[in-house]
């Protein structure tokens, strides 16, 4: 009976798939290692390598993989033998060149720096109680999203983490109990997975780059790791960070980059299908709708498989609550509408409602316009967050954070997550001149984000003479915005400490010292800290500021008379489910001296004003006039 058992576990490993397609990469199994790769139709010859190591060093093996009798595309080959722990490499020849070496697209696991694939035990990258780790349940109108990078969040040595710049950090109780003492309840990382612009050799030496630069899809960075020679080790170190996470109640949110690669010779898509999976012009060019020198064909059968089993790896295999898609709108909407069917629907599907310039393709793109076509799916409020700190094509000019009167409908826009609201006049929406989401879940909220300057750098660059007194009233107004908007918020990291990033608009390889966070700063500014916490843990707990229904915002909040430079409302919590408070009016004061709105007359609690937030109550105040006061450059929040 053993020996029986025995041979069926061997049989059930060599059909079971350990990668994340059946018809390309390795099947590892302990007797037996199966590979595949697919390439286009006219390959002449494919070869596959097996190496000791990953890097350097000649092939202990090669082998003249055999065509699918059944296709055209696709390539295998099969290697008896126990080869956990070696490296691979597939070759494949058009037109009597190889195009050369490379791990394939669907790599899962690769050696140091990317350049080989490597043969794993895949289940033994499991860190204790993985198979018992669950997605936190967090509707997506409760989402209150923390947008990171590794190395900012940890490298500082005052932040008081050991493994700086690591998955690792995450996982230490200093940076999980920061997070929760926040209240932020989903962590946005920055690309994760193998990128180019980091020399995985060179980890003793400062490197830095946000990652946008895709060579591996499916596989953790080894920068981020604690050992890029050992595939096992950034694997099981990223599920170590994802289980911790999930334990503390907080979501986790890749930032993929399907839009580009990072070069086109070198990368692994041109390296197996020449020219298959990038767009071109007319004139045979490249296109370049990614700015980034190409773009990926994502209309093309083989792309959008890619990208749908791509996601599906991670949550299945990383168990990954959600995706932000880089530049979505280089991505046609049938593939987002794919994707988003394929995985769970409380998987978190939002992206960048643009591109970085023309695209070549005829068809609808899923830019922030067609969001309606795309249900489920989110894109990033540019409206709102320029109307707050002033037009992305220029650092120097202001908003409505620097006094500049014309912002109000952009905001208000933004107040009722980007739906059809009888209150906004959309002919006066700086971007969109009518509503695009079905749903305010549709929206992100945000004023920062890792591109551009970060919301101190740009209040100091746009407010002539800015005082520090006026740059944290206008940090915490600007976020008030944000919290209380009927969008899912975003916050970048740091903002809770005043971040700052010396002026630079574009970090994406400044040193730490230009992005590092400084967490001194939480020491230095105690009431920031202090009010962002106040401000997360009332949305939390008021289902008024995220009722999550387009019907229920249309038919609870409506805006009071607006003026230059103030915007107001009323919301009837009375009518929304779970809501505690009567009578909620919320306003939004950035001149340099109070201003008043008119209240029904009555008592009221003040939860929100001045640079404290506290959801208990800071005091009250009794209307016999209708009007309350707004104090300047700040928010008021008030309820019966």
């Amino acid at each position: 009976m053993k020996r029986i058992i025995q041979l069926v576990a061997i049989i059930m490993a060599l059909l079971v798939p350990q990668s994340i397609n059946a018809r390309t990469g390795v099947n590892y199994g302990p007797s037996a290692s199966a590979f595949s790769v697919e390439t286009n139709s006219d390959a002449q010859q494919v070869k596959l390598r097996i190496y000791r190591d990953g890097l350097g060093g000649k092939a202990v093996k090669t082998i003249n993989m055999k065509r699918d009798p059944a296709s055209k595309t696709l390539w295998q080959a099969t290697i008896k033998g126990d080869l956990k722990g070696k490296f691979y490499t597939f070759d494949v020849k058009y037109n009597g060149k190889f195009v050369g070496e490379c791990p394939g697209i669907w790599a899962t696991s690769v050696g140091v720096n990317g350049k080989r694939g490597a043969i794993i035990d895949m289940p033994s990258t499991a860190p204790v109680g993985w198979n018992n780790d669950k997605r936190p349940a967090i509707d997506a109108k409760d989402l209150i999203i923390y947008e990171m990078h590794h190395r900012d969040f940890s490298i500082d040595p005052s932040s008081g983490i050991e493994h700086k710049g690591k998955f690792l950090a995450l996982t230490e109780p200093h940076a999980i109990q920061h997070l929760k003492e926040l209240g932020v309840n989903a962590v946005h990382i920055l690309p994760s997975f193998d990128y180019a612009s980091v020399d995985e050799t060179r980890l003793d030496e400062p490197q830095y780059n946000w990652g946008y630069d895709p060579v591996n899809y499916n596989v953790p960075e080894g920068g981020y790791s604690t050992d890029p020679y050992k595939p096992e080790v950034r694997i099981r170190e990223f599920k170590q960070m994802v289980q911790a996470l999930h334990k503390a109640g907080i979501k986790v949110i890749l930032d993929v980059v399907y839009n580009h690669t990072w070069n086109i010779d070198g990368s692994n898509f041109q390296r197996t299908r020449p020219d298959y999976f990038y767009r071109k012009n007319a004139d045979g060019s490249y296109s370049n709708g990614s700015g980034c020198g190409n773009e990926t064909a994502s209309e093309r059968e083989g792309m959008r498989r890619f990208m749908i089993e791509s996601v599906k790896y991670w949550v299945e295999e990383y168990h990954i609550d959600g995706f932000r898609f880089d530049l979505m709108g280089v991505h046609d909407i049938e593939t987002m509408n794919a994707i988003r069917k394929a995985v769970p629907q409380d998987i978190f599907i939002y992206g960048e409602g643009w591109s970085a310039g023309s695209c070549a393709y005829s068809g609808e793109l899923a830019m922030k316009a067609n969001i309606s076509q795309m249900p489920g799916i989110a894109a990033f409020s540019d409206e709102m967050r320029d109307a707050l700190r002033g037009p992305w094509d220029s650092n120097s000019k202001a908003a409505f954070l620097g006094g500049v009167k014309g912002n109000e409908e952009s905001i208000k826009f933004g107040i009722v997550g980007a739906i059809q609201h009888p209150g906004v006049d959309y002919s006066k929406v700086n971007y969109s001149k009518a509503p695009y989401a079905l749903e305010p879940t549709q929206m992100i909220a945000y004023v920062s984000c890792h591109d551009d300057m970060c919301l101190v750098d740009r209040l100091k660059a746009s407010v002539k003479g800015i005082t520090m007194d006026e740059l944290i009233r206008l940090d915490l107004l600007a976020q008030t915005v944000v919290m209380t908007s009927q969008g899912v918020p975003f916050m970048l990291n740091g903002e809770e400490m005043l971040r700052d990033k010396k002026g630079v608009h574009n970090s994406f390889e400044s040193p730490d010292s230009i992005n590092h966070l400084d967490w001194n700063n939480l020491e230095r500014y105690p009431q920031v800290m202090d009010y962002y916490k106040g401000l997360i843990a009332m949305r939390k707990a008021h289902p008024a500021f995220h009722m999550g229904s387009a019907d229920m915002v249309r038919r609870n909040l409506d805006f009071l008379p607006t003026d230059n430079c103030l915007v107001a409302y009323h919301i009837n919590g009375r009518d929304v489910p779970g809501e505690q408070w009567g009578d909620i009016y919320v306003a939004f004061n950035a001149h340099k001296r109070a201003r008043t709105i008119e209240v029904l007359d009555g008592e009221y609690t003040v939860v929100c004003r001045n640079i404290k937030c506290d959801q208990a109550g800071i005091t009250t105040v009794t209307t016999k006039d209708g009007k309350v006061t707004i104090p300047a450059q700040s928010a008021l929040i008030i309820h019966n």
